[in-house]
């Protein structure tokens, strides 16, 4: 972006996985200055533990716009000086992967908001839209704050709101939500330059929360519900992928159908069937109430695959137990 192209609000933008870049997308489309983005260095990631940058980053780099990468931003004087020297109107946060300290917040003049993947005050915290299925919610959305120090507590700016479908995958929420985070930030952001938005203070009582995925969340226990390990399933993919082991082997767990009133007498987590009438439908796993259907996996090593796929490749037998 060549300097002096855009004579809008002069943005420092902070984000860094996929999901901020409808965002960034939409802002570099309206008439604002992006000053500078600031997202998480680069990780190890793949087999071969390879650096990779963040889709943040590529997208900042193929628009010619500064990129800042600080390791930690709290107590960061070096990191400060260089945002202060952008001199940003406002800050825009989505999804970037830390919480910012006060000084960070309020150093634009016009202060800093975030899009948020909820309907605050539900479901704070760094897993929004996973929770929400995860918890089997049926409706949840995008809200647009004003930003302050404790985590995602700061006045509404903005909501709109998202219905879930009862087969909804967190994969497909998730694109569905980033697309609607960007419209409502472009229309958060005309209204605000418009001087008409009204601060709503969350209503802290009825706030919940969404807490960061661990590899012990993501893990199913089969005495639960049938009705309760879809919800896990679906919430989960595609990323951390729900899992369990298989004899010595992880193997994760994806595209459930739960059959609640299946009657049973086997331990949970048994597999029940593996040669069902529709080659589709997968293998059938036995829950505390009811079972589930488990139309695609993937092994520890191997590709991502259907069930079927794995019970041809004598991955999986009649009998055996995810445990």
């Amino acid at each position: 972006m060549a300097e002096g192209e855009a004579d809008g609000v002069r943005i420092l933008f902070w984000g860094t996985p996929d999901f901020a870049l409808p965002s960034f997308r939409a802002l570099l489309g309206e008439d604002h200055d992006i000053v500078g983005v600031v997202t998480q260095p680069d990780r190890p990631a793949g087999r071969g533990r390879r650096l990779h940058e963040s889709p943040v980053k590529q997208l900042a780099r193929e628009e010619f716009i500064p990129i800042l990468q600080p390791e930690r931003v709290r107590g960061n004087a070096e990191f400060m000086e260089s945002i202060r020297a952008l001199e940003p109107d406002l800050s825009v946060v989505i999804a970037y992967g830390q919480i910012l300290p006060r000084e960070i917040l309020e150093l634009p003049c016009s202060g800093s908001i975030n899009v948020h993947a909820s309907l605050l005050p539900e479901l704070r915290g760094a897993a929004p839209i996973n929770w929400a299925i995860i918890r089997g919610y049926e409706e949840t959305g995008i809200t647009i704050m004003r930003m302050a120090e404790e985590m995602d507590a700061g006045p509404i700016l903005l909501q709109v709101r998202e219905s879930i479908a009862p087969d909804e995958r967190a994969s497909d929420l998730w694109t569905r939500l980033s697309e609607l985070g960007a419209a409502a930030l472009v229309e958060t952001l005309a209204l605000l330059e418009a001087g008409v938005i009204v601060e709503i203070e969350q209503e802290h009582k009825r706030a919940t929360f969404a807490p960061r995925l661990t590899r012990g969340h993501a893990h199913v226990d089969w005495t639960r519900p049938a009705v309760e390990i879809d919800r896990l399933i679906r919430g989960l993919d595609e990323t951390p992928g729900a899992w369990n082991q298989h004899g010595e082997h992880p193997v994760k767990l994806f595209r459930p159908r739960p059959d609640p009133d299946y009657a049973h007498d086997a331990l949970s987590g048994t597999v029940l069937v593996v040669d069902a009438t529709d080659p589709a439908d997968g293998i059938l796993v036995a829950a505390g109430e009811g079972a589930v259907w488990i139309r695609e996996v993937q092994p520890a090593g191997k590709r991502r695959m259907t069930a079927t796929e794995w019970v041809r490749g004598r991955g999986v037998s009649l009998g055996d137990r995810l445990t």
